[in-house]
């Protein structure tokens, strides 16, 4: 029952009936199926996706590359199980590639993110370095285009 899943995600306000409709279920099978997933922690959260942009509130934020030396017995997850703590970081995720963990972090300006980077991050003896890019504009995310209230004056890029 993947296609419920893939339903919840795109829409998380879809009902369990509507969702049987559209897979061709009963509507009690859909709903013991999502009960299962959010007992099992398959389903984690019902999140709303906000285009702050359009909102009086003001947010930076920035995308920050780690690398780090990983922990003896426990790998990434010990370096992982501390960042989880600052509310700054909304997503972690460990990388492969030039770097070894990423972070999405928010704060109010980019004072306080470069504060955060460097009093929390850059202490800890586990960070062999830090690279820090603010996000300027999201196009996408999460699956979902945001809307562009205005032109683009560059001109067309050739794709």
């Amino acid at each position: 029952m993947e296609n419920i899943l893939k339903l919840l995600e795109n829409d998380s306000r879809l009902t369990a009936a509507q969702i049987a409709a559209m897979i061709g279920r009963t509507e009690e099978d859909v709903a013991g199926a999502i009960a299962e997933y959010e007992k099992n922690g398959t389903i984690v959260a019902y999140k709303t996706l906000i285009d702050w942009d359009k909102t009086d509130r003001e947010i930076v934020s920035a995308v920050i590359e780690l690398k780090v030396t990983p922990q003896r017995d426990r790998g990434f997850d010990k370096i992982a199980e501390k960042l989880i703590n600052y509310n700054e970081i909304t997503s972690i995720c460990l990388m492969s590639g030039s770097y070894d963990i990423q972070l999405i972090i928010e704060g109010k300006t980019l004072r306080e993110v470069a504060q955060f980077v460097a009093m929390k991050l850059a202490p800890m003896e586990c960070i062999t370095s830090t690279a820090t890019s603010f996000v300027l504009k999201k196009y996408k995310d999460k699956g979902v285009i945001y809307a562009s209230s205005e032109e683009d004056e560059r001109g067309n890029c050739p794709v």
